[in-house]
């Protein structure tokens, strides 16, 4: 049985703003040009080795019963591959019919800072077609510095935990040039962390690499892919890096091609009122909440109860906090009815029926490095303050948190290469899948990094909203593409826009 909800992972690139939210702020400008994304040359290819993983139980044996894991040995540094070795923890959710077996579908759930150990097993909980678990041995793992492969920290406080990973609601260029100085601690604290020496090769890039090894390792001289969220950021930097050796690629719910960057960020702000009015409709058509008898009258209720929660919290609620809760609970259908007993409990005072998660220190940190590593952000407080007046008039339910200062305005200038340039060039072997009204990457991003890809790529959109279609949503005509070309390699001819349904 489908599992409506969409899964926690996929949805913690923005899970709520008092946790891991879709990205942070801002690191150092260099002089590095874009690179051209030629073919990665930093990882030999050892693809013609047999599988060399040795298999045993996962730490959590009982959550999954099926799954595998193992770890693996990669670089720190892909420059020095004989230097220091760092540990990759892998999992395999093995297919039951090995005569039909075609290869290896590596997954990720997106993040930065996200566990996908587990992954293969709850995307086969959620609805992955069976003769996608046959086609493929499903594999997982935790990225670079995250959970159980050599996890990275910035000695973040409990305090600074609560806090988040967004910056405060700024209504004034004051509050920005306040909420700096929390930033630029953050960032001395994460440079100055017993992992600091991993903070330049904590990065997308290396990840990428990282993924290529674990190809090699299980002896296959390809891999297909289905990412979501970051993971989309994730899959394209991997197949530029090694367009030969990617087989069929899925992005799922996609950034932009620059990444989580700053416009990353701040589309968050857009993201949350392409959805909102999914929220709307439900409380208005639900008065039982008594939020609202009409869209406007739910609308107006939004920044009334931001406004209250910033004076006067409720069972820790601040504004802030109000905000991020709003977004990240628009992520599925699911959790809409739960959104709306939140905001019923906030109203009257009372505590809250459904707690925000709560995120492990390295969820925070490992999100920091990979994203104030990966691009370039502003590095003056006058910028964000430019951009929050830009936002908070653009975009006023969010914009004046996503385009605030965080740590990455103040991030060592440590990089080692550039980024990633995304384009056309390598085999038409992309299949991205997007929903209309999506919170956390907003269709808007989806269709730059579409444009980036060129003829490498075909999209399906779905009239639907929610972060992640695959296998989580309802449309069964954007499902039906991704299982097709998953199992057969057929492609829609051209784009898809898939009706509602």
């Amino acid at each position: 049985m489908r599992k409506k909800a969409l899964p926690l992972a996929l949805a913690a690139a923005a899970v709520a703003a008092i946790a891991i939210p879709g990205v942070s702020a801002v690191a150092t400008p260099d002089k590095a040009t874009p690179d051209k994304a030629t073919p990665d040359k930093a990882a030999p290819d050892k693809a013609a080795t047999p599988d060399t993983v040795r298999w045993g139980p996962c730490p959590d044996k009982a959550a999954a019963p099926r799954l595998e894991c193992s770890k693996l040995d990669v670089p720190l540094d892909y420059r020095d591959p004989d230097g220091r070795q760092i540990e990759i923890a892998i999992s395999r959710l093995a297919s039951k019919e090995p005569s039909k077996r075609r290869g290896v579908l590596l997954t990720n759930p997106g993040g930065p800072g996200v566990t996908g150990l587990d992954y293969p097993a709850l995307l086969a909980a959620s609805g992955l077609p069976r003769k996608v678990l046959d086609s493929y041995d499903v594999i997982g793992f935790d990225p670079r510095g995250v959970g159980r492969s050599t996890p990275v920290t910035c000695d973040l406080t409990p305090e600074q935990q609560k806090r988040g990973n967004f910056p405060p609601y700024a209504h004034t260029a004051a509050d920005v040039a306040r909420e700096a100085g929390n930033a630029r601690t953050i960032a001395k604290q994460c440079a100055t962390s017993r992992t600091a020496s991993m903070l330049p090769h904590t990065t997308t890039a290396n990840t990428a690499r990282d993924m290529d090894r674990i190809r090699a390792a299980l002896g296959r001289p390809t891999l297909s892919y289905l990412g979501g969220s970051y993971g989309t950021s994730l899959g394209a930097v991997y197949t530029t890096l090694f367009p030969e050796r990617s087989d069929r690629i899925v992005l799922d719910s996609n950034l932009g091609p620059g990444g989580y960057d700053v416009t990353a960020k701040r589309s968050l702000a857009r993201g949350l009122e392409d959805r909102f009015p999914d929220f709307a409709a439900f409380a208005a058509a639900h008065p039982k909440y008594g939020l609202g008898t009409t869209p406007q009258q739910v609308t107006a209720k939004f920044f009334e109860l931001a406004k209250r929660l910033e004076t006067k919290p409720v069972d820790g609620i601040d504004g802030t906090a109000f905000r991020g809760m709003t977004l990240d609970l628009l992520y599925s259908d699911a959790t809409i009815p739960s959104l709306a007993g939140n905001w019923q409990a906030l109203d009257k005072g009372r505590p809250l029926p459904s707690k925000p998660p709560k995120h492990p220190e390295n969820s925070m940190a490992s999100y920091l490095y990979v994203v104030c590593g990966d691009s370039r952000w502003p590095s003056t407080v006058r910028e964000y303050q430019r951009n929050v007046a830009v936002d908070r008039l653009r975009y006023p339910m969010l914009g004046g948190s996503t385009a605030g200062i965080g740590p990455c305005a103040f991030w060592p200038d440590k990089r080692v290469e550039p980024p990633v340039h995304i384009g056309d060039r390598g085999p038409s072997n992309v299949l991205m899948v997007q929903n209309e009204r999506d919170p956390g990457t907003p269709l808007a991003e989806a269709r730059k990094l579409r444009q980036a890809f060129g003829k490498r790529a075909t999209m399906v959109t779905a009239d639907q909203g929610g972060h992640g279609a695959y296998p989580f949503g309802r449309n069964t005509c954007a499902n039906d593409a991704v299982t097709s070309f998953l199992t057969t390699g057929q492609r829609p001819p051209r784009d898809l826009a898939c009706a509602a349904g």
